[in-house]
């Protein structure tokens, strides 16, 4: 019987919570303006701060009327603005209020009331949208985010209406207006070559914003300003070598990263320097050496702070919260820092348990400190010493390959970019790596619709094949199968087209290598050689693939399978006459395997050869301008001879 009761029990308490609430929404449909008017005020000082009465009236349906009210012209301009300010006040609540506001298709009805010529009124929708898009339940995709929108900004006269905000006398404003520039010049070239040259009372904005850098400035506008600069820098509207970017810009995003500085600044600092340095060798070598930065990132891993050291728990959930964007920001800034400098790199790998930290940093819950974690990892690899040792003794192919498992694209192609490192012949991680499994795993990458992911699939495989035995070559071409090795060298884009032509050729070195692969795949690799011989390509795909061809030249038996193809000899006599020398010296390449009189049969391809005209061709190169088309020449010729 108690559970038949359970159910009425629930109802009576909710009607006796929402009667209390139901006479303000009823006061929302009286026939009487004035009524209506007073309702909504009352419902307006019921709500503030009173989440369980927000929660209320939303379930009553209040909701669509008070949008229906602030749309209707026949309303007075008071009682729009009040319904705009009970809107702003419910959407304070909780994230399911900001939900039932959306689901009511509140935004259209706010950027709708901005038309009105009352100021009150635009302000109250004003408030009402930056409370709705401070939410996280808010799709970011409702406004403006994206570069057409900047453009649409942009056009519509943004930089022109806002830069004399930064002058004003108001705090808060000259900070809004801060702000709206550093979110329009963000990665946006236009916006910021524009902004170099805009001057608010005769001084130019990026002067200005120096001077909001200042460090008697509030720290909220130094960032915010040097965001404003960085992005002007990456844009390529100030010279990275300009003194507001090296002696004022730089300076000032390494002072946030201190431990002076709060979480929150720490991480904005360390991420927006990452981006000015990111692609820029000098300022990341500036940056390395300014303030111990390099130590001073060490400590963004030590939050939060050990529990027994920390009494006040509300300082202990902050640290939680941030925990995770500090780590996040701080391998970012060492991916940067670590692009391209071999010093810098060492520097980075010798900081405390830097190691261990990117290895724990691989397997994190959070997408975006996995993806940083790997970032970092990338740029680090790219040091042949650290390859060497640091990565050895730590074994990161294991967490790596790891991540490579069922991970989103963005991680995915960082990932298997830093897993072509690994592969490198160099490499001590290339054989456990390839005990794992990873062939299949390269293999799959390389249908991948993602251009990034098959280029890095392909090439990893490229490097995995240099100087390999002959079963890894063997398991490559059966991982890869005919018809996908056809796929990839017809692929739209030259990338992928080059490094499967590199994976060809490395697969193609060593005679017992050549002639092994030749004679289980020699027919589909001739017919792959001649469609591209024959097709609308550039000269470094031609030329790549004729030293495929020299390859095959090189074998014992392999070597027959040109010698039998009239086309392919053709071919390759048309290349030794082309007008690119690298072309030719390609082709001549081809005929120097194929008559070199110590190898059996010599005799009879130097007839066929001299029968087709090669020799003609071999004493024009003789005479040619070109040193090293010459003195191919001549040796080849001395083979005739000998």
């Amino acid at each position: 019987m108690a559970c038949v009761l359970e159910a009425p029990l629930r109802m009576s308490v909710l009607s006796e919570v929402t009667a209390s609430s139901r006479h303000y929404v009823d006061r929302l449909f009286d026939l009487d303006p004035q009524k209506v008017l007073q309702g909504v005020i009352d419902m307006k000082n019921a709500v503030i701060g009173n989440n369980k009465q927000k929660a209320n009236l939303i379930v009553l349906g209040a909701v669509p009327r008070l949008l229906y009210l602030l749309q209707q012209e026949s309303s007075s301009t008071e009682l729009r603005t009040e319904c705009a300010v009970v809107l702003g006040s419910l959407a304070m609540g909780t994230e399911n209020n900001v939900k039932s506001l959306l689901d009511c298709h509140i935004i259209p009805a706010l950027l709708q009331g901005l038309l009105s010529p009352d100021l009150k009124f635009i302000e109250a929708c004003l408030r009402c949208l930056r409370t709705i898009f401070i939410s996280p339940v808010t799709p970011e995709d409702l406004l403006y985010t994206g570069p057409d929108h900047q453009t649409i900004l942009f056009n519509h006269g943004a930089v022109q209406n806002i830069a004399h905000l930064l002058v004003s006398t108001s705090y808060k404003v000259r900070m809004q207006a801060l702000k709206c520039f550093s979110v329009l010049a963000f990665e946006n070239p236009q916006v910021s070559m524009t902004l170099v040259n805009v001057s608010v009372d005769g001084e130019l904005l990026p002067q200005i914003f120096v001077k909001m850098l200042q460090r008697d400035k509030p720290i909220e506008m130094q960032l915010t300003s040097a965001k404003c600069l960085t992005s002007m820098c990456r844009a390529g509207a100030i010279r990275t070598d300009d003194s507001c970017i090296v002696l004022k810009t730089l300076p000032c995003l390494v002072r946030m990263c201190s431990k002076e500085r709060l979480l929150e600044e720490r991480v904005e600092g360390a991420e927006t320097l990452a981006y000015l340095i990111e692609t820029d060798v000098e300022l990341q070598r500036i940056a390395s050496i300014t303030d111990h930065l390099i130590v001073m990132l060490a400590d963004y891993f030590k939050y939060p702070s050990s529990v027994s050291a920390i009494t006040d728990i509300k300082r202990l959930d902050h640290d939680l919260k941030h925990a995770h964007e500090l780590r996040q920001a701080a391998f970012k800034l060492y991916a940067s820092l670590g692009a391209n400098d071999e010093d810098i790199r060492k520097k980075i790998i010798e900081t405390e348990n830097m190691m261990d930290r990117i290895v724990n940093g691989l397997s994190e819950s959070s997408i975006k400190v996995r993806l940083a974690a790997v970032r970092c990892l990338h740029s680090l690899s790219r040091s042949v010493q650290q390859l060497r040792t640091s990565f050895q003794d730590h074994a990161v192919w294991k967490p790596l390959m790891k991540v490579l498992q069922n991970a989103p694209n963005e991680i995915l192609i960082v990932a298997s970019s830093t897993l072509c490192n690994l592969l490198l012949e160099f490499s001590p991680s290339k054989e456990p790596i390839l005990e794992s499994g990873a062939i299949e795993l390269l293999c799959s990458l390389t249908q991948s619709e993602n251009l990034a992911l098959r280029v890095n699939g392909i090439w990893a495989l490229m490097n995995m094949a240099f100087q390999a035995e002959q079963k890894i070559k063997s398991d490559i071409l059966r991982g890869l199968s005919t018809e996908q090795l056809f796929q990839l060298l017809s692929d739209s884009d030259v990338n992928v087209l080059m490094k499967t032509l590199g994976l060809l050729r490395n697969l193609l070195s060593t005679r017992p290598h050549i002639d092994h692969i030749m004679s289980t795949h020699g027919k589909q690799i001739m017919q792959a050689v001649t469609l591209i011989l024959e097709g609308e390509h550039n000269i470094e795909v031609k030329e790549q693939t004729l030293c495929i061809l020299a390859n095959i030249a090189d074998g014992t038996t392999a070597k027959e399978l040109i010698m039998t193809n009239d086309d392919i000899l053709q071919k390759i006599k048309y290349y030794m006459s082309h007008s690119n020398a690298k072309l030719q010296l390609a082709a001549m390449f081809c005929i120097s395997n194929l008559i070199w009189n110590e190898e059996e049969g010599s005799q009879e391809r130097q007839d066929k050869l001299r029968d087709m005209g090669i020799v003609d061709i071999l004493h024009k190169l003789s005479q040619s301008s070109d040193p090293n088309l010459c003195d191919k020449a001549k040796t080849a010729l001395q083979q005739y001879l000998a």
